[in-house]
């Protein structure tokens, strides 16, 4: 694919570029956005990222999330969820500008994830709401919005698009597995050949769920409550579920494993101590990922963590027994919650140059394509 002619409203390339990019995740508790700053001409050698020059991160507050969840359990009317959209939109833009007076610097371009309320690949369709609107008027220079839809576009997913970020950040001189432990459980595996990536099912979705409804708290703070005893046919009911059949290229969200997940679940689950209801949890988002990763997993090979499920501390038991031969390793180059922020701020500077910003061989797509809409200040 020939690359399109970069904006001309930004810098010259030959100059780094100040990028901000804001990611709200399927666990929806919050904002994370970040300023980083980017070579331009790095792309050309695939390493593009400079430095990371700030991370924000701003919670939703309890209306809001759950104004998120709402939407996302298909429980929300049009009405609502064009409310939502305003509001996600001024979350985004108040803080993006709180990021900013704590760098002190402009950004040239942002890069909008938005939240996700729906993502339906079968229908080749995916809803991220925030206004961007609110977020040029907030920080003044040009945003890129709505990656996902035009790999959709193309017959592709739309997700996972981190696989092409993650090459950019990490190199390809070994065999690395980055695994993101946010509401879905999604990896991407680099064999020192080619890379693979795709959803593996639950992270931190049901457990989260799990804890607001029967602890009352918006998640279980290190997994500390999720001390009991696995029950085993429970899991093994759970895991005949069709999604682990499918092969890549495939994605899901808290459609499939959500709200309405557990609700259908929950008898069976209260007649558990809350102790074994949630490391059952625990254990199928590790068997989840363990089941999808084991024929990718030569001894020894790094397994990198990042998302909040790496912070808890069942879910990591879990997986390091379902994968003995792995090295469980933290994300150290960013702060908890800034990588998939960075990889968006990545994906609007390959927009703004005019470069694919998906991998086919990921999503499905036909083809390579540059991604997003873009609004202009002005």
């Amino acid at each position: 694919m020939t690359p399109m002619a970069p904006l001309t409203v930004l810098p010259p390339s030959d100059a780094p570029w100040l990028v901000m990019g804001l990611m709200s995740g399927t666990s929806a508790d919050g904002l994370d956005a970040v300023l980083v700053s980017v070579d331009p001409l790095g792309y050309k050698g695939g390493r593009p990222f400079r430095e990371l020059l700030g991370h924000h991160h701003l919670p939703y507050p309890a209306e809001l999330r759950h104004g998120v969840l709402r939407a996302a359990g298909n429980q929300s009317s049009p009405g609502e969820l064009c409310i939502l959209q305003r509001r996600l939109g001024d979350h985004h833009a108040q803080g993006a500008r709180e990021l900013a007076a704590l760098v002190g610097q402009k950004a040239h371009l942002a890069c909008l994830h938005g939240q996700t309320v729906q993502h339906r690949p079968e229908a080749g369709a995916t809803l991220q709401l925030a206004d961007p609107y609110l977020l040029v008027e907030a920080l003044g220079c040009p945003v890129v919005w709505d990656l996902r839809r035009r790999d959709m576009a193309l017959g592709g997913q739309g997700a996972p698009l981190v696989p092409l970020t993650e090459l950019w950040l990490r190199g390809q001189a070994e065999p690395w597995i980055a695994l993101n432990l946010g509401g879905i459980a999604n990896a991407t595996v680099w064999d020192g050949k080619g890379v693979r990536a795709w959803d593996l099912g639950p992270g931190m979705s049901l457990l989260d769920l799990a804890a607001q409804r029967w602890m009352g708290l918006p998640y279980d703070p290190e997994g500390h409550r999720a001390t009991g005893r696995v029950h085993l046919p429970s899991l093994e009911r759970w895991l005949t579920h069709p999604y682990f059949h499918l092969s890549p290229p495939k994605s899901t969200g808290r459609e499939m494993f959500g709200a309405e997940w557990l609700e259908a679940k929950a008898g069976a689950l209260e007649a558990l101590p809350l102790a074994d209801r949630l490391a059952t949890l625990a254990a199928f988002s590790a068997e989840a990922v363990a089941q999808g990763l084991r024929q990718f997993c030569p001894e020894g090979t790094p397994l990198m963590l990042s998302g909040g499920g790496a912070r808890h501390l069942r879910l990591r038991r879990e997986l390091q027994e379902r994968l003995p031969g792995l090295r469980l390793e933290d994300d150290e180059h960013f702060p908890p919650g800034a990588r998939e922020a960075v990889s968006w701020a990545l994906l609007g500077a390959a927009s703004a140059l005019g470069l694919p910003g998906n991998l086919p061989e990921v999503t499905g797509a036909s083809r390579a394509a540059v991604l997003g809409s873009w609004v202009f200040p002005g």
